[in-house]
């Protein structure tokens, strides 16, 4: 039997999650589309049952969307799953032909990196509100890197004369090389752990 490649190109054989905390939440079974209609989404936590490059598409579908508010428009990004398929595939071949490594081991490098590791929560002691450093759980560090990876390069693209396929590129290949300067989810990610050890 041949092997099972995503979009019949990409195998998912040999590529390891090196973190060992995020190793149960980045799931890299194979799939040759990337997208299973809701099959993990009756459950609370299921999704980490779902292949990592599906949740990337799942987050492109809602971009502009950061913490309670939509920063930009993202309503005429849902629903287009075929678009959205094209844009991470050119992405991917972007990244082959930049990299001449598999995308999708370059894609994992890039939520291992991108993936904060402490954060801050407020909460109320008496009259006065308190900060306080807390260890992000492991399934929230690879949502947080998705999120803050495609709303970086949504932001990058919203308007301008960089396409969406590009700007995901450039804000992929830059969180695997571990560039703040250059990407955006590197350097919130520093960004906050900064704020929590400040908070500690």
């Amino acid at each position: 039997m041949s092997e099972i490649k995503l979009f019949n190109r990409w195998g998912f054989q040999g590529i390891e999650v090196r973190d060992p905390g995020l190793k149960p939440y980045i799931n890299l079974q194979p799939i040759i589309v990337p997208k299973t209609g809701g099959r993990y989404s009756k459950r609370q936590f299921y999704k980490s049952k779902m292949n990592i490059v599906e949740r990337l598409v799942n987050k492109m579908m809602v971009p502009g969307h950061r913490s309670k508010k939509h920063l930009l428009t993202s309503g005429l990004c849902t629903g287009k799953t075929q678009t959205i398929l094209n844009i991470v595939k050119e992405v991917f071949e972007k990244l082959e032909k930049k990299t001449d490594k598999n995308p999708i081991e370059i894609l994992v490098r890039a939520i291992e990196n991108a993936a904060l590791r402490e954060e801050i929560t407020s909460y109320q002691m008496g009259g006065i509100m308190v900060r306080k450093a807390v260890i992000t759980s492991p399934q929230r560090r690879v949502d947080a890197a998705l999120s803050v990876i495609v709303q970086s390069a949504y932001r990058k693209a919203f308007g301008k004369k960089i396409s969406m396929a590009d700007a995901l590129f450039n804000e992929i290949f830059f969180a695997y090389q571990n560039d703040p300067s250059k990407s955006e989810a590197i350097k919130e990610k520093e960004r906050v752990e900064r704020e929590a050890d400040g908070a500690r």
